[in-house]
């Protein structure tokens, strides 16, 4: 393959992992090793097993037919915190990183407890109430 066209469909490969299209087929070129855990939203919450964070303090759920995922993350002090990926500019899916979420679209960028570190954004993140119960991590989507 000519170098040329190796860089270009690495570079279309790199831009569909920063639209949030193809993480966890491509855990290589992603910003980081973290655990996507698809699961379904039940009586309004989402129910992760604490062993999702064997990889790392970053668990990308992805709850059946939303189009966002939700970032859930255990914190120094062992409390976590979850929100949803979607940028308040312009609702486009953001990319996670251990540094915090960026988005694709327009260069926003928000720190790891989802507030505004670079705009066009102006906004913060939704965050959702996170509770624990014995060995599972409830994240409760009908409250903000």
């Amino acid at each position: 393959m000519e170098r040329r066209t190796f860089l270009r469909s690495s570079c279309n490969a790199c831009l569909l992992v920063a639209s949030g299209f193809l993480l966890p087929a491509l855990s290589g070129c992603g910003p980081g090793a973290y655990q996507v855990f698809n699961t379904e939203v039940k009586d309004d919450h989402v129910e992760v097993p604490a062993d999702a964070f064997a990889k790392g303090p970053l668990v990308l759920v992805r709850p059946k037919g939303w189009y966002y995922s939700i970032a859930l993350r255990k914190k120094e002090d062992n409390t976590y915190s979850a929100l949803l990926l979607k940028c308040t500019h312009q609702d486009n899916q953001l990319t996670a990183a251990s540094n915090g979420y960026s988005c694709s679209l327009h260069g926003s960028a928000f720190n790891p407890d989802g507030k505004v570190i670079k705009g066009p954004a102006e906004r913060a993140l939704k965050a959702y109430t996170v509770t624990t119960e014995a060995n599972s991590i409830i994240i409760h989507t009908n409250k903000a």
